[in-house]
């Protein structure tokens, strides 16, 4: 059935430290038979939560999806900038914060000869993350997919447009239930056929989320999720002189002596800290924020007491 918020929800949504129900959330709803709707009182806690940075310049927190088991990111082998590293790894970092476990899923196998080369190179930057070359066209690795999805499971579908996120979900359904879009030729990336979230049974158990594809991927988590994509050099740093190394020019930074001996890629480290300011600008908005809220929130009260000691 359609559900709505009731007034008194929604009025409990409004502060910084609360979200509005998205989807996978389970809500507690009063049907309204008469009306053929239901009215949403509450949701309840949520196991993960795939969140990210809103677009723009406001410092607040979008829900993608909660409730999220695992976290298909999906990446195309068919050229341009389908496949990605630097893009897997951002992927991954709001991915490990969300609660889920992410899995890389490589489309488009078919397009290539051998997935090998491809399946070494996300390995090198996601240890111990499970990595599988699929085709949506063939079928070929649907398999394994399949075997993630077990009675009460929920998988969400993350990637650029044009990686096959919703030929995927068909695949694994059986039928055309996600529209689908070309791809360029230049780039391979496509238009965006998926308009919004959809939580949609699979035949045999479980749930799939499909989303549409991010154009602007802005972070919004915490250092837990930077230690998860890139344990390699959170291990590393182990071993600086200082604590608070930042990992540039430090005298004694182990992290930075990897890249001279050739052991992280230089790119890698590049990215980590890219990754690692931007959530440093967030927290701060962020925090900035919460103190303007709460000044809003205390400024009547400030106001009423002034009042009644005039008084």
């Amino acid at each position: 059935m359609s559900a709505r918020l009731t007034g008194k929800l929604r009025f409990q949504t409004m502060g910084p430290e609360t979200a509005i129900p998205a989807v996978g959330d389970w809500v507690l709803i009063q049907p309204v038979p008469a009306e053929k709707k239901g009215m949403i009182h509450g949701v309840l806690p949520r196991k993960s939560a795939f969140s990210r940075k809103v677009a723009g310049e406001c410092a607040a927190e979008q829900v993608v999806a909660a409730n999220v088991d695992f976290v298909f990111i999906v990446a195309g082998l068919d050229g341009g900038r389908s496949f990605n590293l630097r893009r897997i790894e951002r992927y991954l970092t709001l991915a490990w914060n969300s609660g889920a476990v992410p899995v890389v899923v490589l489309n488009k196998a078919d397009m290539v000869e051998s997935a090998d080369a491809f399946v070494r190179a996300v390995e090198e930057i996601a240890p111990g993350i499970s990595v599988h070359p699929v085709s949506a066209l063939t079928g070929n690795g649907l398999g394994v997919l399949r075997s993630y999805l077990t009675e009460g499971t929920t998988i969400g579908f993350l990637g650029s447009s044009g990686v096959g996120k919703s030929a995927l979900i068909n695949a694994l359904l059986g039928n055309k239930k996600q529209d689908i879009g070309e791809v360029r030729a230049d780039d391979r990336m496509g238009r965006h056929t998926t308009t919004m979230r959809q939580l949609i049974p699979v035949p045999g158990g479980g749930v799939v989320i499909d989303t549409p594809g991010m154009r602007e991927i802005q972070m919004w988590t915490d250092d837990s999720g930077l230690d998860g994509a890139f344990s390699d050099i959170s291990e590393l740093a182990r071993g600086c002189r200082f604590n608070d190394c930042s990992h540039s020019s430090e005298f004694g930074c182990a992290v930075i002596a990897a890249v001279d001996r050739g052991e992280l890629d230089l790119a890698r480290l590049e990215n980590y800290r890219k990754l690692q300011k931007e959530l440093e600008y967030v927290s701060s908005r962020e925090a900035d924020n919460t103190r303007q809220y709460e000044k809003a929130k205390f400024k009547p009260i400030a106001k009423l007491v002034k009042q009644l000691k005039k008084g």
